[in-house]
């Protein structure tokens, strides 16, 4: 069920579903009210009929005035966003184009004018004037204009929304609320005393107590997109085996590399292994659905092209570098998945390969401190980053990892700042920590 929400999710965030299925409900909706227009007679003496068109003529010039603003304003939507997805590529990186690609309003506003104009075609089609017989589908053409209105007012919120999108704090930010949202959904959980200790499991008997092991390869290069360890788990307590993965979602494989290990009795049939296999989505792009890291990078990516000498713009770090502070400081309390994965009865079942602090601590702040060399601005801020940080962390290991950057930020600050007094504000956050 779970592999089938992530293929679900997937589908979401392409650029065509949701604008084909918009194009697909104008298409049904055409012909339920032309159907509609011909099952009723609207009295030519209510009020309601000064809005209706009664002329074939003039229905046919509005429907195609319609159409023909709606695919030639189609065109100016494409050209815009092509302009700022190359903006954005230029600016943030090629990898930040998912993410304009992924809003809602830009697959919206294409679905509805290709919509609205397919929808003026078949109403168009279906207006007779032939041989003394007359058909008007008056409510269809009122329909029509009401959509051209709403679209007029769409594209305004689309020039609107464009115009924000580009700019470098809206983009830090809107990929900063979706690592919000994505590890709230991967790690509901904090920490609690209990759980601070560390699992105590003897991996050592576990493994030896089975005979036989077989090597598990990967059936082609790619991403990992997605493991379901429960399905992975009830398949390796029905043949009474242990399972030893190798990869975590994000990994690149390439085919033929062991991706996996089983410990297992007796002989596992091709068919079961295959089986197996089809638990582990491999695609070409990495997903950030199960890849704690995917956005991550993101932030980073945008924060050391700040900081290149061709763009020099610390304040772009520095926002990335507090909106990576919001993160970690979630993730300094969050209670992150066991990798042993027991049965039913307690059995160890699966001993899977996951994220942990110290090494997403490492994604976020290694490159922005290896680039932020000689600006005293952003290696100040990391310093105060780490600092925040460190507040929240709960657990021994946590606390080195931080203290462990904060060194190393205060070497590099003190090796290329050359500002006596910046050099001290560095030292007097530094000993917030280094105490």
């Amino acid at each position: 069920m779970k592999k089938l929400i992530f293929f679900g999710k997937e589908l979401l965030t392409t650029f065509w579903f949701l604008p084909v299925l918009i194009i697909c409900l104008a298409i049904l909706l055409s012909i339920i009210l032309v159907i509609f227009d011909n099952s009723i007679v609207i009295s030519q003496e209510s009020w309601f009929s000064f809005f209706l068109v009664n002329n074939s003529a003039s229905a046919r010039s509005i429907l195609s005035t319609i159409s023909g603003a709606m695919i030639s304003v189609a065109g100016t939507v494409f050209s815009v966003t092509l302009v700022a997805l190359t903006l954005a590529s230029s600016q943030f990186g090629p990898r930040l184009i998912k993410n304009f690609m992924y809003v809602k309003l830009n697959q919206i506003v294409l679905g509805s004018y290709i919509a609205t104009y397919l929808y003026c075609l078949l109403v168009l089609n279906s207006i007779k004037d032939i041989d003394g017989y007359t058909f008007m589908p008056s409510i269809s053409i009122l329909f029509a204009i009401f959509a051209a209105i709403a679209n007029i007012i769409l594209l305004i919120i689309f020039i609107h929304k464009i115009a924000i999108s580009i700019q470098a704090d809206k983009v830090v930010s809107d990929i900063s609320d979706f690592i919000t949202t994505n590890l709230e959904n991967l790690f509901p959980e904090k920490m609690d005393k209990e759980q601070i200790s560390k699992e105590k499991i003897d991996i050592t008997s576990a493994i030896s107590a089975y005979r036989k092991q077989i090597l598990i390869k990967s059936p082609k290069s790619g991403y990992i997109q997605y493991i379901s360890l429960e399905s992975l788990v009830d398949l390796v307590t029905k043949q009474d085996s242990l399972l030893i993965v190798h990869h975590r979602p994000g990994n690149y494989l390439v085919k033929g590399i062991e991706i996996a290990e089983l410990r297992t009795h007796s002989k596992w049939e091709q068919e079961t292994i295959e089986k197996l296999l089809n638990q582990f989505v491999i695609g070409k792009t990495k997903t950030p659905q199960q890849d704690v890291e995917y956005s991550i990078h993101q932030i980073v990516e945008i924060a050391v092209r700040a900081l290149s000498p061709g763009i020099n713009d610390p304040y772009t770090a520095i926002a990335c570098i507090d909106n990576l502070t919001s993160t970690m400081s979630y993730l300094a309390e969050a209670k992150f998945p066991s990798k042993y994965r027991l049965d039913k009865e307690g059995n160890l079942r699966v001993i899977a390969k996951t994220f942990d602090f110290e090494g997403v601590l490492d994604i976020a702040f290694n490159q922005i401190r290896q680039f932020s060399a000689g600006s005293a601005a952003v290696i100040i801020r990391l310093m105060e980053a780490l600092t925040t940080i460190h507040k929240f962390t709960k657990t021994e290991d946590h606390k080195k990892a931080v203290i462990r950057h904060a060194k190393m930020v205060l070497f590099i600050g003190e090796q290329t700042i050359k500002e006596k007094n910046d050099i001290e504000d560095l030292k007097k956050r530094a000993k917030m920590i280094l105490k």
